[in-house]
């Protein structure tokens, strides 16, 4: 009698390379977390995946590289708040191996940087301080008014037409000029920007090419402010007493773009898609029962704006969910999976109106420092399009709303909408014109106001 093969793992999976016949049984069975089977409905692989496996789950990457996926909302918090547990890539056993090729789609995101994502202990803690006092010093007002004069011009782009897409006309580009602008890179340069991190985090053939050419802007970045500094993010990181290299600099402005245009831009779109298709979520925000930082917690409990975090890595032989983890496992952060697990939400019909112990930013030492700046955008954002054209409407059924999935997020990649067209407010010459200076007083900018009459804010 023939005794059957062990069951596929992660760790078996790592032993050999890819290619090879033990490789191929090593891995058969496991399911991979990219493809378009697997990016066409990511949520429904989540739950397959937990009604397989349960709270952790062997998953295949680019390559057949092996991982496990965290989908419990419990053991995700282990893992961000555990030593066993380490953000530094270096511990990957595949990388040590040599089984993730040089050119995979992975390397953008996992390789060992001087980042403040990717270190522990003191040199962690020295960065992070960096990045968060140099990120603190982001003056509100002024980030405001940029928020109201992009999200004004953007508006401005299609109010006549009456039709517009909201995710191309408006989620991608608003983060990205907010976010460059605060970083200190050109107007000129912020869509291109934006729109090669987008496909640098989406893992396909370009990203490698999209990476470099973001890298490549940051660096001349850095060698100007070093001469010209200014008031922005890159003066201040190479100003902070931390005395970061140029590198470091580079790499935490490259983390900053990373982590706020991908996530803010899905945030505004699916926040947006809920106000235009749930008529009930819509109605109790116009009628004031649920303030816009509310909506927006709901949106981050159910679509966070990134679905999965690929940068843990076990320290040594452990035990996750009752799943046994070999040293040098990537485990990853499943973000999406962990907010609607059965034992924390065993209902997701019922609202989660000011409950913040959502994943969406992380939790621990590693919890997203620049979360605020994201919310401001969103906020600002949506507040401000809803109150210029009030009469939005999808242009399409809500189930032909385009959506996918990568290995990290969920998508709206379109969100056709129409309205009554507006009048041109003011001479497209005019539009043109450079911005005047940005004054550092809290007097509000003309159009910028405390509140709207879609979104109030409860008072004490």
């Amino acid at each position: 009698m023939t005794t059957p093969p062990p069951a596929p793992t992660a760790h078996t999976a790592a032993l050999a390379p890819a290619g090879c016949p033990a490789h191929a049984q090593a891995t058969r069975g496991l399911r991979p977390l990219y493809g378009p089977e697997a990016e066409a409905q990511p949520y429904a692989l989540y739950e397959r995946l937990r009604a397989e496996h349960g709270a952790v789950a062997p998953v295949l990457l680019y390559g057949d590289v092996p991982a496990w996926l965290v989908l419990g909302h419990r053991e995700n918090l282990e893992v961000m708040r555990s030593s066993r547990f380490s953000s530094d890539s270096r511990h990957w056993r595949a990388i040590r191996e040599g089984s993730v090729a040089a050119d995979s789609p992975l390397l953008p995101i996992t390789a060992w940087q001087p980042l403040v994502a990717l270190t522990d202990g003191a040199e962690h803690a020295r960065l992070r301080t960096a990045v968060t006092e140099s990120l603190g010093r982001v003056n509100r007002h002024r980030l405001r008014r940029y928020i109201t004069r992009y999200t004004t011009r953007l508006i401005g782009e299609f109010a006549m037409s009456g039709r517009a897409d909201l995710v191309a006309d408006f989620a991608r580009k608003l983060p990205a000029l907010v976010v460059c602008q605060q970083l200190g890179i050109p107007e000129n340069d912020a869509l291109t920007v934006g729109a090669a991190v987008t496909d640098m985090i989406s893992g396909g053939e370009t990203a490698l090419a999209s990476n470099q050419l973001v890298v490549k802007l940051l660096h001349d970045l850095v060698e100007r402010k070093k001469t010209h500094p200014g008031d922005d993010l890159a003066s201040h990181l190479l100003e902070h007493p931390a005395g970061l290299t140029d590198e470091e600099v580079r790499e935490h402005l490259r983390l900053v773009l990373v982590a706020a245009l991908e996530p803010t831009a899905n945030l505004i779109a699916s926040a947006l898609r809920m106000v235009l298709t749930d008529g009930r979520f819509r109605g109790h925000l116009s009628g004031g029962q649920m303030t816009l930082p509310d909506a927006l917690e709901q949106v981050l409990w159910d679509h966070p704006p990134l679905a999965v975090v690929p940068t843990r890595w076990a320290t040594g032989d452990t035990q996750l969910g009752g799943t046994r983890i070999m040293a040098g496992d990537m485990v990853m952060l499943g973000l999406a999976a962990g907010n609607v697990d059965p034992s924390i939400r065993p209902d997701l019909t019922v609202p989660m109106q000011g409950n913040r112990s959502h994943l969406a930013f992380g939790a621990g030492v590693h919890e997203c420092p620049g979360q605020d700046l994201g919310r401001a955008i969103a906020e600002a954002g949506v507040d401000l399009l809803l109150e210029r054209i009030p009469d939005l409407h999808l242009a399409v059924d809500d189930d032909q709303v385009q959506v996918v999935g990568t290995w990290m997020a969920r998508r709206i990649t379109s969100l056709p909408v129409a309205f009554a067209p507006q009048r041109q407010e003011r001479p497209a010459a005019v539009q043109q014109r450079p911005e005047p200076p940005v004054r550092h007083d809290v007097t509000p900018a003309p159009g910028e106001r405390a509140g709207s009459r879609w979104f109030r804010r409860r008072r004490p």
